[in-house]
């Protein structure tokens, strides 16, 4: 009786209404992950791996991989991360707001590095390797190398290594050429330099003393506009050892782009625009990487 009463109370209230605190803890671990960073490297291995001519298995293995590594990555900044933003009364970060809990973003960080491994490894014994060497790398740069003058470094590899994990995945295991590791390498330098801006006053309080912040807003807005300009003249110019006139009009805008970043008005500075201008060339560079990548690769083969 008891049970069919139940039943039919169960019928009328309709299913229980999702916990508010599991609905904000999953925001928070969102949140918390760095997620446009995160997807924008996820995405751009996802575009790579289509311009290289992955199968769709292989493929969604290797982005599932990246995607993996990047949460890792994202949550165990934050958590790293947590006296420096609490200091700052950083409200935009939810371990700060206390929107999750520094032990569920630590153990989600773990969670996601061991995915990262077992998918990595399932790629291929040689490409799950120089993928954790990425990924590797940026814990490195959490833990460590972010407060040093080689706080790019981790930036440099990770990035220049991403198309030869996705290249080790198809059949024969080639190697990307060399002017693709370089360019990607250059795009993901610039990118470092460039994501500092936003917070570079409250890193340099926290006692965060990357090159970026050794050398300064101007240097460093000078530093990633330029690296972005020198990534776009290497993948103009690296598949073929000419500039088309597609390739000219490319580097012609970003040209334009890293003038502005860089001869602009002091007062640009410190604000939002060479942030803007700099994000925008990165996004051409990463779209000439992409078409870049439509070419077979030619290194050599894993033997």
């Amino acid at each position: 009786m008891s049970s069919t009463t139940d039943e039919g109370n169960s019928r009328l209230v309709g299913p229980a209404a999702p916990d508010p605190a599991e609905h904000s803890v999953a925001a928070g671990l969102l949140r918390a992950c760095h997620p446009l960073p995160t997807a924008g490297v996820t995405l751009l291995a996802a575009l790579l791996a289509a311009a290289f001519g992955s199968d769709f298995a292989s493929g969604a293995l290797a982005v599932a991989a990246v995607a993996a590594g990047q949460l890792s990555v994202g949550w165990c900044n934050d958590r790293l991360d947590l006296r420096r933003d609490r200091a700052a009364a950083r409200q935009d970060k939810p371990l700060v707001t206390g929107a999750v809990r520094p032990a569920t973003v630590g153990t989600a960080a773990w969670a996601a590095l061991l995915v990262c491994v077992a998918l990595s490894l399932a790629c291929g014994l040689l490409a799950g390797v120089v993928h954790l060497v990425c990924v590797g790398a940026a814990w490195t740069y959490n833990l460590w190398l972010k407060r040093t003058a080689l706080s790019w470094l981790p930036y440099a590899l990770a990035f220049g290594l991403l198309p030869a994990f996705l290249t080790l995945t198809l059949p024969g295991r080639p190697w990307p050429p060399l002017w693709l590791t370089v360019a990607a390498a250059l795009l993901g330098t610039s990118a470092h330099f460039a994501n500092v801006l936003p917070d570079m006053e409250d890193d340099i309080e926290g006692g965060v003393r990357g090159l970026p912040q050794r050398i300064g807003r101007r240097g460093a807005v000078a530093a990633a506009a330029v690296l972005a300009l020198a990534s776009c003249v290497v993948l103009t110019v690296g598949p073929t050892g000419r500039v088309a006139p597609v390739g000219a009009g490319a580097i012609a805008v970003t040209l334009a782009l890293c003038l502005v970043a860089v001869a602009g008005p002091s007062a640009l500075a410190h604000g939002r625009v060479p942030f803007v201008v700099v994000l925008a060339m990165a996004g051409l560079d990463a779209a000439l990487l992409v078409l870049a990548g439509g070419a077979p690769p030619t290194g050599p083969a894993w033997p």
